[in-house]
């Protein structure tokens, strides 16, 4: 079993909200990890297949020959997918089998072997096969039946073209199903890299971070060397706050995509939200930069999330601080006009490459320029997604290395 370290409870979180089946075991084939999804896949309840051993999800005609396979695969090392060329079945906790997709990834931890595995259920996908498959019998019948009775008669050859032309229809329209299905599931392998490949960057070096100034903070024990313990503690606390923001990123996607975001509208003060705001991105200002706003700006009660616009204030003037150099100036400025209000942050930054505009509020995706900077790609995302549920809606431009300027307006009070 891994140990619960932080690294584990980041990543048991993430696990929660991944959609296909994760399943960690080691050597010996005993499961150490297991996500909600998989539980569910297989029928079984919270923790009820930890320590339990793999053959427990596999069919037992075929467990002989799976030991062979995974003690070959755990020789060999190197990611791949199971059951090329052939079908494979996972079986719940009911004994019920079901046709299923894996892919493994080895990797060692503390000097122990383990592997990843994502499984995906493709039942839906085999009952669609099927489906085409007796659509191609049903018109291949048809078109034998409709030949015979064309050597018998002329006179039925206009009835017999129009129904297979009904059948050819049918036949297109169920093709067309499966290659939308087919591009849809390139889209999510796609997506699933990118977020495997985020997860990997923005985590490892932030945790790298804290075990440093942790271990480094155990050699200060003088009272005299005290501020390189503060400097230290005070480095972990940004790295787990950063690393926090992300979780809740990953969390607000999760709530988004099943439905369960449950606004709280509530009454709150205009001037009150910009003074908050601004005072929480002063923090991260960098040298000689400065936020310019309204300090007399008219107050008015608004209703709504209170939360949520907060979230995508931070996010923005977060963003104009992050890609802008030192000594530069950030405008943010706020218009009421009728039942609206009217937020505009406009930076001196590096700007947006054109060619990446049309793609910004993609998630995962990070401009060209942004690369080497820290950040998930996904917070512009969420942003513009919850704007747009509370009736408001988001615009930008940019030009590169000259800056940005992002605005959105929003009811002031939700109906």
């Amino acid at each position: 079993m891994f140990q619960e370290t932080d690294q584990q409870k980041v990543f048991s979180i993430l696990f929660k909200g991944v959609s296909e089946g994760v399943l960690v075991v080691n050597q010996d084939q005993i499961i150490v990890q297991v996500n909600h999804s998989a539980e569910e896949m297989f029928g079984y309840a919270n923790n009820e297949l930890l320590g339990e051993h793999l053959n427990a999800l596999i069919p037992s005609r075929v467990h002989a020959k799976h030991d062979a396979y995974f003690k070959l695969f755990m020789e060999k090392g190197e990611s791949r997918k199971m059951g090329v060329g052939r079908d494979l079945f996972g079986v719940k906790k009911s004994g019920e089998k079901f046709p299923v997709e894996a892919g493994l990834s080895p990797f060692n931890y503390k000097g122990e072997s383990f592997v990843l595995s994502l499984i995906t259920d493709i039942s839906v996908r085999k009952e669609n096969e099927k489906e085409i498959a007796e659509l191609n019998q049903a018109l291949e019948r048809k078109v034998d039946q409709r030949t015979q009775e064309l050597k018998e008669t002329v006179d039925k050859l206009y009835e017999f073209n129009r129904d297979l032309e009904l059948e050819i229809k049918k036949r297109k329209q169920a093709e067309t199903k499966i290659k939308d299905s087919l591009k849809k599931q390139k889209e999510l392998n796609d997506l699933k890299t990118k977020f495997l490949s985020l997860v990997s960057h923005e985590f490892k070096t932030p945790l790298s971070g804290i075990l440093s100034s942790a271990t480094l903070i155990g050699k200060y024990q003088k009272e005299e060397q005290q501020p390189n313990r503060e400097k230290h503690l005070t480095t972990i606390k940004n790295k787990v706050h950063y690393l926090t923001n992300i979780l809740n990123d990953f969390l607000s996607i999760e709530r988004l995509e099943s439905g369960k975001v449950n606004y709280k509208f509530e009454e709150f003060s205009l001037v009150g939200l910009v003074n908050e705001v601004v005072y929480s991105a002063n923090i991260n200002l960098k040298n000689g930069q400065d936020i310019i706003y309204q300090k007399d700006l008219e107050d008015c009660v608004m209703k709504q999330d209170k939360s949520v616009l907060e979230l995508v204030l931070t996010n923005l003037l977060g963003n104009a601080i992050k890609y802008s150099g030192e000594d530069t100036l950030i405008h943010f400025n706020i218009k009421k006009e009728n039942n609206k209000v009217y937020f505009e942050v406009k930076d001196q930054g590096i700007g947006i490459p054109k060619k990446d505009q049309k793609h910004i509020f993609e998630r995962y995706f990070r401009a060209e320029n942004a690369i080497l900077n820290q950040g998930t790609g996904i917070g512009l995302n969420i942003a513009k997604v919850h704007l747009e549920n509370l009736g408001g809606k988001m615009n930008f431009t940019s030009e590169e290395d000259k800056g940005s300027v992002f605005s959105f307006e929003i009811p002031i009070k939700y109906e």
